[in-house]
């Protein structure tokens, strides 16, 4: 794919998604639309890729994409043709073939561009598109063919007099381009009334012309579907999510029920793990084998090692080590870091805190900014008091500690290894190792009498 260059035409208005966010940039399992042709593209290999954007998208999408790509600006919106012409007077001499897609087909895959690209070189084209036949999309570009079975033109959706839901071969909006053809014939193509120039035109301009036009079909019509309104952005977000889940049974996964299952595109999920009913599992989330995931769980951004347990509880940005189980009723927030054989019961909050191996916070509990040693015991209503309302300060609480219930660790506060502190403690001064804290303020005892036996895990 040395001398190919991909084109992405992501500067249309979008009005009828009626929303302040681009077109481009609506979400589709996880990822703004936009994102799947660019990885598409770079999965086949081209090292240049141009996204045509308008004034009013290219801000928007220069912060999603950041510089992955190359910009061209179109300032008015005079159609498809016109934003052709934009990209290739940004190209260098040495492209000779352009593959083009929209921004708004997400479902388009990397096996049909591929396909297209092969046809398109392997028979010369000028031209070559990807259709669908024999489909009900009445919103798409019907491909026209002579009675040789010849491409002879395409009649766009608003244009056709027919019956819009008779079925047709249709325009998936995947073309590949000679370069120096695209280049040489754009200028003769005519505006339509709206003052546009389409791209659709080049297919009836170049039949005419007699040079060879390509229609390879799809094997997956259902990848052709694009988003042109709420409504499509949700069916082709259900077909996605299904082939997101698919995959993921097919590599050893148990998904107990599809239809209330949300997964996003890239999260991984390793073999013998369920996820039961009702559980989102969102961005780049991670999850080993022979995890239990939900029911009711939301996970973002999270990794989670093997045979961990994660019930009816919320993780952002979380990380677990095998064995972990969580919930029901908790959230892990951003910076959590739970060590193996970690217990977090019902209600406990985590936040920015590192859980040593074999900690237990059964109940009703926050532990934020937190370092908390191996085999150590967390009371039911143990409050790390970690704000002073206006900084944040730590607490580190040593190996095989026992807190007792309705503790408050009033930070930067230290509770030593093996030590301990009485029910209802209001804990501001440190607690040596091995002694025991109690009182409104907590006042040191000689000794422990409390102990933690619990051999770590």
């Amino acid at each position: 794919m040395e001398h190919w260059a991909g084109v992405i035409m992501a500067a249309g208005e979008g009005r009828r998604m009626v929303s302040k966010t681009p077109k481009p940039l609506h979400r589709v399992c996880g990822k703004e639309m936009i994102r799947y042709p660019v990885e598409l593209l770079q999965a086949l290999g081209l090292r240049r890729i141009l996204v045509v954007v308008s004034p009013a998208t290219a801000a928007p999408i220069r912060e999603t994409l950041e510089e992955s790509v190359q910009y061209v600006v179109q300032p008015e919106p005079n159609g498809t043709g016109d934003a052709a012409a934009r990209a290739l007077e940004a190209l260098p001499e040495d492209i000779a073939n352009l593959v083009l897609l929209g921004s708004d087909s997400p479902l388009i895959r990397s096996e049909s561009v591929s396909r297209l690209v092969e046809t398109h070189l392997a028979d010369s084209n000028a031209m070559t598109m990807l259709t669908a036949p024999d489909m009900l999309c009445p919103d798409l570009g019907r491909v026209l063919r002579d009675e040789t079975g010849k491409v002879s033109g395409l009649v766009e959706a608003a244009e056709w007099e027919g019956d819009p839901f008779e079925p047709a071969e249709v325009n998936a909006g995947v073309y590949c381009f000679a370069r120096n053809w695209l280049q040489n014939t754009l200028p003769a193509v005519e505006n339509s009334p709206s003052g546009e120039k389409y791209l659709t035109s080049l297919v009836g301009l170049g039949a005419q012309l007699g040079v060879r036009i390509g229609a390879l079909a799809s094997e997956l019509p259902e990848e052709i579907f694009g988003v042109n309104d709420r409504a499509q952005l949700s069916q082709v977000e259900a077909v996605m999510r299904w082939q997101v889940i698919e995959r993921l049974m097919g590599q050893g996964v148990t998904v107990q029920d599809p239809g209330v299952t949300y997964i996003d595109a890239d999260v991984t999920i390793g073999m013998d793990t369920v996820i039961l009913p009702n559980t989102s599992l969102r961005g780049r989330t991670v999850i080993g084998e022979g995890c239990e995931v939900g029911p009711n769980s939301v996970i973002q951004d999270s990794r989670i090692g093997d045979g961990c347990r994660v019930i009816a509880s919320m993780l952002e940005g979380a990380t677990l080590e095998a064995g972990v189980d969580v919930g029901p009723f908790s959230h892990l927030r951003p910076g959590a870091y739970l060590e193996t054989g970690v217990h977090i019961g019902n209600y406990v909050e985590v936040k920015e805190s590192r859980l040593g191996r074999g900690v237990l916070a059964g109940h009703f509990s926050y532990l934020g900014d937190a370092s908390i040693g191996t085999g150590t015991n967390i009371g039911a209503g143990t409050i790390t008091c970690n704000f002073d309302g206006t900084d944040k300060h730590p607490t580190k609480i040593g190996a095989n500690a026992f807190i007792g219930c309705d503790t408050m660790l009033v930070a930067p506060v230290t509770v030593g290894e093996g030590a301990a502190t009485g029910a209802g403690s209001v804990v501001t001064k440190d607690v040596p190792g091995h002694l025991l804290a109690v009182g409104v303020p907590a006042r040191i005892r000689n000794k422990n009498p409390l102990k933690n036996t619990k051999p770590p895990n």
